[in-house]
């Protein structure tokens, strides 16, 4: 970054003496409750005094730009904890995927209830929705695709569907088999 010649507003100021800035900074650390009053008893000196300094020094607009500088720093590290904790499910999701994977290819679709089987395939069925970046299923009040809620299918049609996600299935485990 190199030699700065200017310091940042809530740094010392060129001719601020040292006793200018440590109340100053006193001031500055006061936050939202700063004054100059409170400064004046703190440091047991003339509010007359550090009236002149506030003003002399532009203690209101540096202590501004300390707090928007802050609230910068703050909102920053909250941006990267999000992304930490981001990248800590992703790693979490890729483990357990891997986990689901290996535990779905070996079982027998044969051997799944019909509920079983019907909830394997609406959440196969989400992820690959979520994979292509649409919107879930039921989500923001989009349009669903047709036959998306399957909760208000009658037992009839629910069965129906079943065997037909069933065979769909089978097929598919049979492809990837051979």
């Amino acid at each position: 970054m190199g030699d700065r010649t200017t310091a940042e507003p809530w740094e010392r100021q060129r001719n601020e003496s040292t006793s200018a800035f440590e109340a100053f900074a006193v001031y500055r650390d006061l936050g939202s409750a700063r004054s100059v009053t409170k400064v004046a008893q703190e440091l047991d000196k003339s509010r007359t005094l550090l009236g002149r300094w506030s003003s002399q020094y532009a203690w209101v607009m540096r202590a501004s730009a300390y707090d928007r500088e802050q609230d910068r720093l703050f909102l920053a590290e909250q941006q990267q904890a999000r992304r930490d904790v981001a990248r800590r499910h992703a790693k979490l999701a890729q483990a357990f995927l891997g986990k689901a994977v290996a535990r779905l290819q070996g079982l027998d679709p044969r051997e799944l209830s019909p509920s079983e089987l019907l909830r394997y395939f609406q959440v196969a069925a989400e992820i690959e929705r979520r994979a292509a970046g649409e919107e879930p299923a039921g989500g923001g009040g989009h349009d669903k695709p047709e036959g998306a809620d399957l909760e208000s299918l009658s037992d009839e049609d629910r069965r129906s569907r079943m065997e037909l996600l069933r065979r769909e299935l089978e097929r598919r485990l049979a492809e990837g088999v051979q």
